[in-house]
């Protein structure tokens, strides 16, 4: 449902959908510069505008970060992309894991390959190690860190500074490469 609320003297659209899987309330921003509250079914929509309100400076940082865009041209993939390229990706995930694990020798259950909105990887209690297919279309060395992070939560599922000193071992320019990837649109 389209909504509109009033933030720093400006008008801001936004859409509201609630969702019965939802657990707490969420605040995206797309980088075509749309903007969707998802809430929990049996919230009351009253809390929303107080959820926004609370969230404005990071609101308006993430539509600016986003006009500096406008003009050029950003990769959206499809389903069919996800289909093309989850094969390939996931080949590569595996090579890599490999690879590095053997710095490590760490234990884990399953390998994925997901087609994530929001998420580059993640590493479950299971022990499985998922990642985003779009991981394929990275630099090397963002990817390479991408696998290590994931790898190095099989040991610590946290990011405290044992995490940090695991993944230093092998990119001990962690701080750099994390921060490029947030500049990343997934």
């Amino acid at each position: 449902m389209k909504k509109q609320i009033i933030l720093q003297n400006k008008k801001v659209a936004y859409t509201l959908r609630k969702s019965k899987r939802a657990r707490r309330m969420r605040l995206v921003v797309y980088c075509n510069g749309s903007i969707v509250v998802t809430m929990p079914h049996n919230l009351e929509e009253t809390i929303v505008e107080k959820f926004i309100r609370e969230k404005a400076q990071w609101l308006f940082s993430k539509i600016s970060y986003f006009k500096q865009f406008k003009g050029r041209q950003i990769i959206q993939y499809s389903h069919k992309d996800y289909l093309n390229y989850r094969y390939k990706a996931q080949i590569l995930v595996e090579e890599r894991i490999k690879y590095f694990n053997k710095k490590y020798g760490f234990h884990y259950n399953k390998i994925n390959v997901k087609n994530q909105k929001t998420r580059w990887g993640s590493c479950s209690k299971k022990r499985n190690l998922n990642f985003n297919y779009k991981i394929l279309f990275l630099e090397e060395k963002a990817r390479n860190y991408i696998i290590v992070h994931e790898l190095c939560h099989l040991r610590e599922l946290n990011h405290s500074r044992n995490f940090w000193g695991l993944v230093a071992k092998i990119f001990p320019e962690w701080r750099e490469i994390k921060k490029e990837l947030k500049n990343k649109i997934i």
